[in-house]
């Protein structure tokens, strides 16, 4: 009977689309970089499962692209492009991943101060153990 619960619980959250349901930044031919919340999309559940970044250098300057993808046209795409991504005028870059929002802006990444990095390996156990202990109870 617990199983059951727990697979229930688990169909739940699966079925909900949350899960299987990714959001990219859209635009078309901007000449700035559109990653702001007003270009925020929710992507086809189930079909577009990736985001793709397309930039395009031209004679008036830089040339953005964003859009929602399914994963085989987008990678298709992008290593159809690879010899052309150069950087320089008439150069074409297209790129894929599959996290919420990945086709935004690049945060440069900081090395994690020893404090931070501490108090975050010392709260991810205690965080995860309301959830392991709830799914441990009901299994047994």
């Amino acid at each position: 009977m617990r199983l059951i619960s727990v697979s229930t619980l688990l169909l739940l959250l699966s079925g909900s689309g949350l899960a299987l349901q990714i959001q990219c930044y859209q635009c078309e031919e901007m000449t700035h970089d559109c990653s702001t919340p007003d270009f925020v999309v929710n992507c086809t559940v189930n079909v577009q499962d990736m985001c793709q970044k397309e930039v395009l250098v031209k004679d008036d300057g830089v040339h953005y692209r964003k859009s929602c993808a399914s994963s085989g046209a987008c990678l298709i795409s992008s290593s159809g492009y690879q010899q052309f991504c150069t950087g320089r005028l008439n150069s074409v870059c297209i790129t894929c991943c599959n996290t919420p929002l990945c086709n935004g802006p690049r945060h440069k990444k900081r090395p994690p101060s020893s404090k931070s990095a501490a108090a975050a390996a010392a709260a991810l156990p205690l965080a995860a153990l309301p959830v392991g202990a709830l799914l441990w109870s009901w299994l047994w």
